[in-house]
């Protein structure tokens, strides 16, 4: 198209500035072709359903507020590694020209630059390839909009295909500044032209996204559409898009936006987990259950663990379980819980009067206890408490003569007739003499006492008299039965 003189240019400068009317519908759009104010079908991971179209003064934020990339904390733009490839022909005027490298300055500034983060670099192409920056080049955006306004445009020709190559051979390196495939930093390349390829961009292509390089196509008036599609990355309703003129290809920033925009489902609150979600980045995210709890096979619910049931409680004797998926230790009777919650230590139940023993708490080396009864009483069967034991049925009383029960596991020593018990309340002594005796004196004069004691004695000699004349008696007799 022959270029005006610069007089009519000036002329019409005022007219170029004002927006288009709206055109009528491309007899180019088709299926796998994505045009301004149109989405395709389902979307991307991390995309949301279509928003309305900010201000060209202000980015699209991706939540339908004005703002940055990061959407008040929600959005944050995934780490790449960018690369722009623009079409600078002869067919893209220098206002145009303009309007592209606005375009590309926009995109930068939706996304989140740095060397942690998105890398840029730009390849400018006609019939020849210039790379205009490195992807190590630059680290803020604003010394990338800087080298971004100073590209100017090169020649006549469209060589789409090397320009793919020269992209993937030298912006797409480690030497470039390029992160390796261990980093997982996806390598993302936006295409730009008007017109059609004049190589083969077909297998150039190929190459490039079997090598991992994600390619978008973003055609302008006259861009032919087969071509974009056959550059583009699947799906292609996704990764191509659309534009009649260069006066509003600046508004497809947001749509670029929103398709490197991470949402955060944490932050939204559109996770679904039951307990805790954990933003794992890049708008993915997992989700985590609370102590005692495990993560269901549904990956969003939880259940209480039986950690007593797992044997992972470490109690030293009980483990019980709590409603809340959690636990305490508890001890065997005898025991108390250590300061630890785990471990138990015997404990003294007779000192702590927790014995319930009727009469005697015996303690045991096993921190146990048992009980025992007061002499003439017997344990009963529940172990605890004491019955009376009638010791004169049982013979163990001691008593020489009579033993009398008085009831309460107590009794007493009685003298048969004609005897006395002595002090020790157990023996008897005879007594019928010694009534006699003390009926015809004066007992309590030391006299009469001492003549008592005299006649007893007298008396009990002459006892012993008899008994040894019954002994020698009986001895003769057994002896002259044993010799008959």
């Amino acid at each position: 198209m022959p270029r005006h003189l610069p007089g009519l240019l000036l002329l019409l400068w005022p007219l170029l500035l004002l927006p288009p009317p709206p055109a009528a519908p491309s007899p180019m759009a088709r299926p796998g072709l994505r045009r301004l104010g149109t989405r395709g079908p389902g979307g991307s991971p991390g995309r949301r359903g279509p928003a309305p179209a900010a201000p060209a003064s202000v980015p699209y934020s991706g939540t339908g507020q004005p703002g940055g990339a990061r959407g008040a904390g929600v959005c944050k733009s995934r780490p790449l590694d960018l690369v722009f490839i623009i079409d600078s022909s002869r067919s893209v005027r220098p206002l145009e020209f303009t309007k592209v490298k606005t375009f590309v300055s926009k995109i930068i500034d939706t996304l989140d630059i740095g060397p942690m983060d998105t890398r840029v670099a730009v390849v400018n192409y006609a019939s020849t390839v210039k790379i205009e920056f490195h992807l190590q080049t630059h680290s803020d955006k604003q010394s990338l909009k800087r080298a971004v306004a100073r590209i100017t445009p090169l020649s006549t020709g469209t060589m789409s295909g090397l320009a793919i190559q020269t992209a993937m051979d030298e912006a797409f390196t480690v030497e470039a500044g390029a992160r390796g495939p261990s980093s997982n930093i996806p390598k993302v390349a936006i295409i730009v032209t008007d017109g059609r390829p004049q190589d083969q961009v077909n297998e150039v292509a190929a190459r490039a996204r079997a090598s991992g390089i994600e390619l978008y196509a973003v055609g302008v008036d006259r861009a032919d559409m087969e071509s974009l599609k056959m550059m583009a990355s699947e799906p292609l309703d996704e990764h191509v898009f659309y534009v009649e003129t260069y006066g509003v290809i600046e508004k497809l920033s947001s749509r670029f936006q929103e398709t490197f925009c991470a949402l955060d489902p944490c932050a939204l609150g559109t996770h679904q987990c039951q307990h805790v979600c954990i933003s794992d980045g890049e708008g993915r995210h997992h989700c985590e259950c609370s102590q005692g709890y495990s993560l269901n096979a549904d990956k969003k619910t939880c259940s209480a663990i039986d950690k007593c049931a797992l044997n992972t409680h470490g109690c030293e004797h009980i483990c019980v379980n709590d409603r809340t998926g959690s636990y305490h230790c508890e001890c065997y009777e005898g025991y108390t819980l250590n300061e630890d919650r785990k471990t138990c230590s015997a404990q003294d139940q007779c000192a702590l009067g927790t014995h319930g023993c009727q009469h005697i708490c015996v303690n045991d080396r096993a921190g146990s206890h048992h009980c025992e009864c007061y002499e003439g009483y017997t344990l009963n069967e529940d172990k605890k408490t004491c019955s009376v034991l009638n010791q004169c049925a049982l013979g163990s009383h001691g008593c020489q003569h009579i033993c009398v029960y008085d009831g309460n596991a107590s009794y007493h020593c009685d003298c048969d007739t004609g005897y006395t018990l002595n002090e020790d309340k157990k023996t008897c002594s005879a007594i019928e003499e010694a009534r006699r005796l003390i009926s015809t004196e004066d007992a309590c004069a030391c006299e009469a006492t001492l003549a008592f004691q005299d006649k007893v004695n007298s008396y009990l000699q002459r006892l012993n008299s008899k008994l040894d004349d019954i002994l020698e008696k009986l001895q003769a007799n057994e002896y002259g039965q044993v010799h008959r």
